[in-house]
């Protein structure tokens, strides 16, 4: 049995922004994520030119924490979340600039392409501008991951645990978790913050006694960002379109690529993304590879032969990612969501289990910004006798 005041589920955004905020508050907290790595959603890869960058992560033989090599390399690409907007997600804005990470405005100079129909040619339409600049941070966004990490004690954040059960008790909640072998550990915690998709939390954990029907129904049928979507990148030299005088934006009613942005690199690779149209069950009718062979023929019809040949290509299906996507997910519209409830109105839950996945955030439900709302509020609810437990 391992106690602290506070535990939380999950090493995304928001549940390492919610372990900042505790540990500014003097709070004594562990974090438990499943993956190996760091991050949830925010998965950030980069050209096989350079050295990764992908958060690592290794369990230490004698305190089983997490371990983060950081790498300074501005040569990354988001396979989760991209874009951020200062301007009117202000809280995300300051801890951009409070961390001092880098960020650049996302390129849209130049005309757009538009397929509309297999027999006609796609067509060049005047490009747009974002009203409200939609920002990248160098990097990527797990440069944000990288940040929030170097600032917390690494003892406190262990990965490779999948919680599997809360049972609440008199006195704390017993935390049930699983390693990699199939260990389990039991943790106690006076308060728990789930730093987690509503969906999945309801999907895969056990709760004893049993969530309020009511809140289980709405966290279960609350939609996961990203969960049903797929991504796919194709990396130049360099971003050729541009002399073509095109943004590298592009919007098909063909596919597979339904919407398309540029996803260069300022000094750095050229890079195009798009999102898959295409159906999560059929695209596992097929292989990877084949859905990369159609992604790319289908940036030669807009872009030109150029396009045809990536020095580097990724693919991302975060249907098939059992930490972020239930069955329910994968076959939904991962829209952003209206926000649910984060805590149960009345009974043993009520004063001891806090939301604080993206989803919850009232704000920007779903997005990163959302992430760090939600951890913020649910952390200055938080009892104040938690600092002297």
């Amino acid at each position: 049995m391992k106690n602290v005041p506070v535990a939380i589920v999950g090493g995304g955004l928001s549940g390492l922004y919610a372990a900042l905020l505790l540990q500014r508050k003097g709070i004594e907290y562990i974090l438990l994520e499943a993956r190996p790595t760091l991050g949830g959603r925010i998965v950030t890869t980069q050209s096989q030119q350079q050295t990764p960058t992908e958060l690592l992560t290794a369990e230490h033989s004698d305190s089983n924490a997490a371990e983060l090599a950081l790498i300074n390399s501005t040569d990354s690409f988001d396979l989760g979340p991209s874009w951020f907007w200062p301007d009117f997600q202000q809280q995300l804005g300051s801890l951009i600039e409070e961390l001092q990470l880098p960020s650049f405005a996302q390129f849209e100079e130049g005309d757009m392409m538009v397929e509309h129909a297999a027999d006609e040619p796609p067509m060049r339409s005047q490009g747009y501008k974002s009203s409200s600049p939609s920002m990248r941070l160098k990097g990527g966004m797990a440069a944000l991951i990288n940040a929030l990490y170097s600032r917390l004690d690494s003892t406190s954040i262990i990965t490779n645990q999948i919680v599997r059960r809360l049972n609440k008790t008199t006195e704390y909640i017993e935390i049930v978790s699983e390693n990699s072998f199939g260990q389990l550990t039991t943790w106690q915690a006076q308060q728990v913050l789930l730093a987690l998709p509503p969906c999945l939390v309801e999907d895969s954990i056990e709760f004893t006694p049993a969530l309020p029907t009511e809140l289980a129904s709405q966290w279960r049928n609350t939609a996961t960002w990203m969960a049903p979507h797929a991504k796919y990148f194709a990396v130049y030299d360099k971003p050729f379109w541009r002399k073509q005088g095109l943004s590298g934006e592009a919007r098909s009613s063909l596919g597979p690529l339904v919407e398309i942005h540029d996803a260069s690199i300022i000094d750095g690779n050229g890079a195009l993304f798009g999102f898959l149209g295409v159906p999560s069950a059929v695209r596992q009718s097929v292989s990877e590879a084949v859905l990369k062979a159609h992604c790319r023929a289908q940036l030669v019809r807009l872009f030109g032969a150029a396009a045809d040949s990536p020095k580097a290509e990724y693919f991302k299906d975060w249907s098939q990612d059992p930490f972020t996507a239930t069955t329910a997910d994968a076959n939904g519209d991962g829209q952003h969501a209206s926000a649910p409830a984060c805590k149960a109105a009345s009974g043993v839950w009520a004063a001891c289990l806090t939301a604080i996945g993206s989803e919850w955030s009232q704000q920007f439900p779903g997005y990163t910004a959302g992430a760090i709302e939600a951890a913020s509020v649910a952390v200055q609810s938080l009892p104040a006798s938690l600092a002297n437990s």
